[in-house]
């Protein structure tokens, strides 16, 4: 298949509004494509490469100024192969290597090719081939119901090998498998408390923790921990695996948050639990110890749980992980959901998650099945721009324009600014971190790709023709940023409408 055909396809994509006309499109392209292209072709589609970070960064690529190809030449085998090199390029002299590589490939490519890849090679590319769409686009393809791909994607962490298991007609051999990482399920905002556990009754609630989330797997004398966006960094929380290795158990997957604590018990700010994800052993600060929360067993002793109800789960957490399974209370009175709010906020805590007990893991949905509870309402939006500051702020960049993820896979829909919130240490590293981000630039303003998450708190929202998405912030305030997602894990714009219901 010519590479041009998938830039074509990503092109109509991404000019329509329709979710039936991108799923039409990107549906045909799959049909179309030979069996080995298809891993490469959804990968291109869905704005990821195989490969993942190739070790080329932006100013690389923007130095790969050759004039383009008059005529469309390069197959996606041959623009995979060569990613695949580029990727596996190491030591002395790679940085010149991979440019030598990406220079010939760009030489090859004609104009809206070379476009095609930058945006891809940047994380650039929101062509609107987003997960949901795409596995719709691989249950078209391949005829295969929406729910079986949804669940293989959900066990396989891949959207290239479930579309390959789809179109070969192979969907049931996805399993649950010790040592590879399921993709996490989500929580949707609860609007109140009685509210959510009247909905859910009967149901859990226990502490929402300022944490960051982790699996981890047990098994064969191993122990693994993955990060929410199933980034590996075992080699960075040796305390966690040691913990884990105690553990009653000879196999186990659990889901769960681990944070930082202060020296009476409260949680250290979110950043400095991070920090941790990105050192190495010797790069530890040792007093900065993580403690781990479980709130989930998917899989115990040789036996899955992960289609089996809450209620069963969380009788198998309790065996496996004993003290270390998050504060919480079984089907309580809406007395005792309110105390056990109270003791979370008193404690330092965001609040509480209500979750229905005959529930099943559902990864990647924000469904009603678990809800989050917070004194105020937060979510976390994608940064479009920062303006540059006035007064005390000038020479900073400030005031922060914010986008509400599109559900349909189109860009970031802009909801509002704000500068409230932000800290002058907040200051400096926003005018020092988003230039790397940066797309371009005016007088006013650094606009930036989307790939910075921040979390932010408003009062509600109201209507506005102000901003494309019809809605604005009220009274919006940055709380930190969220380096453990990424943009297609923001909020969309349907979940901030729900504010004016």
């Amino acid at each position: 298949m010519g590479f041009a055909e998938v830039v074509a396809v990503s092109a109509a994509v991404g000019s329509t509004r329709s979710r039936l006309a991108k799923v039409d499109a990107l549906a045909g392209l799959l049909t179309a494509a030979d069996r080995a292209e298809v891993p490469a072709v959804v990968a291109f589609l869905a704005g990821a490469p195989r490969q993942g970070r190739i070790g080329a960064g932006w100013r690389t690529l923007a130095a790969l100024t050759g004039p383009p190809a008059p005529e469309p030449s390069l197959t996606v085998a041959a623009v995979d192969a060569v990613l695949d090199e580029v990727a596996t390029v190491q030591g002395a002299g790679s940085t010149a290597r991979r440019a030598e590589l990406l220079g010939g490939l760009y030489a090859a490519a004609t104009a809206d090719e070379q476009r095609f890849l930058t945006a891809l090679l940047t994380g650039e590319l929101r062509q609107g081939a987003l997960e949901g769409v795409m596995l719709d686009a691989i249950a078209r393809a391949s005829g295969r119901p929406g729910p079986a791909v949804r669940r293989a994607f959900m066990l396989s962490g891949r959207l290239p090998e479930t579309a390959v298991a789809a179109l070969d007609d192979t969907l049931d051999d996805v399993r649950l498998e010790l040592g590879r990482p399921v993709r996490p399920m989500l929580a949707s905002p609860g609007a109140t408390l009685a509210g959510a556990v009247a909905d859910l009754a009967p149901c859990l609630v226990e502490y929402k923790m300022d944490g960051a989330r982790i699996q981890v797997h047990k098994h064969d004398g191993q122990v693994r921990v993955w990060t929410r966006t199933l980034r590996e960094i075992t080699a960075s929380v040796p305390e966690l695996v040691d913990l884990v290795h105690g553990l009653p158990c000879a196999s186990v997957i659990l889901d769960g948050e681990t944070l930082a604590l202060t020296d009476d018990g409260r949680p250290r700010p979110f950043q400095e639990t991070m920090s941790r994800f990105g050192s190495t052993v010797e790069e530890q600060v040792k007093a900065l110890l993580l403690r781990p929360y479980f709130f989930d067993c998917l899989h115990l002793d040789g036996q899955d749980l992960i289609d089996e109800p809450l209620r069963v789960r969380t009788e198998a957490l309790r065996r496996a992980v004993g003290e270390h399974v998050i504060p919480g209370v079984l089907d309580p009175t809406p007395e005792q959901a309110e105390e056990l709010t109270a003791a979370a906020l008193d404690a330092g805590h965001e609040g509480v998650m209500v979750k229905d007990l005959d529930s099943t893991y559902q990864a990647g949905r924000r469904g009603k099945a678990w809800q989050k509870v917070k004194p105020v309402h937060t979510f976390d939006l994608v940064v479009l721009a920062a303006e540059w500051g006035h007064g005390r702020r000038t020479g900073t960049l400030s005031n922060l324009h914010l986008g509400a993820r599109d559900p349909d896979g189109g860009p970031p829909i802009m909801v509002g600014k704000t500068f409230k919130g932000l800290t002058d240490e907040l200051l400096a590293w926003q005018t020092r971190t988003f230039p790397e981000h940066e797309s371009h630039r005016d007088d006013w303003a650094v606009y930036l790709r989307p790939s910075v998450v921040v979390e932010i708190a408003l009062d509600g929202v109201q209507v506005s023709t102000r901003y494309p998405g019809g809605i604005a912030l009220r009274f919006a305030r940055v709380l930190r940023y969220r380096p453990d997602k990424t943009p297609d894990e923001a909020d969309t714009i349907d979940a901030l409408r729900r504010l004016l219901l």
